[in-house]
């Protein structure tokens, strides 16, 4: 009974042992965290009054647009970009000029899944006129809330671009490692839903201002 008994314990302390050099030979892997950057100040002039049509043809200049010179980014975003695993920017000029400033001359990818979801003009009378900043704030009401898209992406496509966005980036993560986007403002809020909505936490988020982040890790 003794050697039974013996044996049994030899055989526990065996299978212990293999768990043990087990775990320690592959340990989890720790995710990574994801950081949506938004571009820096675009260089085209929001001091104009505009109609909806000319709020059309300015919004276009502003996709094919670079950056304001002059700025300076954040060191903070420096040092994420520095740290960084991964860098992918949105194919828009404006983008890739801000994700040229913060990655201090090291290669990135560039992904047409990243653009800013479009903001075709609201269906206005010509004779109302106001800034950009006002009638865009108004395009993306009507853009969200009334289906007004234009001929161009609709919401419905958005969310399930932001989606595969979110997908791609929590793959990315997953492997262990951090990963930086330098996209655009609203487009950013939208994968930071579909994160959200993927059970990743907040960590940080400072917003919609030029050169903000927000940043997300798996629970």
């Amino acid at each position: 009974m003794r050697r039974r008994n013996g044996e049994v314990a030899d055989r526990f302390l065996y299978n212990m042992a293999d768990v043990t050099t087990a775990d320690q030979a592959s340990p989890p892997v720790k995710s990574g965290t994801i950081t949506l950057a938004r571009h820096g100040e675009p260089a085209l002039s929001r001091k104009v009054k505009l109609n909806a049509p000319e709020y059309g043809d300015w919004w276009a200049r502003y996709e094919v647009g670079g950056l304001k010179e002059g700025q300076t980014p954040p060191e903070s975003l420096i040092q994420i970009a520095r740290d960084a695993d991964v860098l992918i920017a949105s194919t828009r000029r404006r983008a890739i000029e801000t994700a040229q400033a913060v990655t201090g001359g090291r290669a990135f990818a560039t992904d047409p899944t990243f653009i800013e979801a479009p903001l075709p003009p609201p269906p206005w009378p010509l004779w109302l006129k106001m800034s950009p900043k006002r009638l865009g704030f108004f395009a993306r009401f009507w853009w969200w809330f009334f289906n007004n898209h234009g001929g161009q992406e609709t919401r419905a496509e958005a969310e399930v671009r932001a989606g595969k966005a979110a997908d791609l980036l929590v793959e990315l993560s997953d492997q262990g490692q951090d990963v930086l986007v330098v996209a655009h403002g609203f487009f950013n809020w939208m994968i930071a839903d579909a994160l959200k909505a993927r059970g990743l936490a907040k960590l940080t988020d400072e917003g919609h201002a030029y050169w903000s982040i927000k940043r997300f890790r798996r629970a």
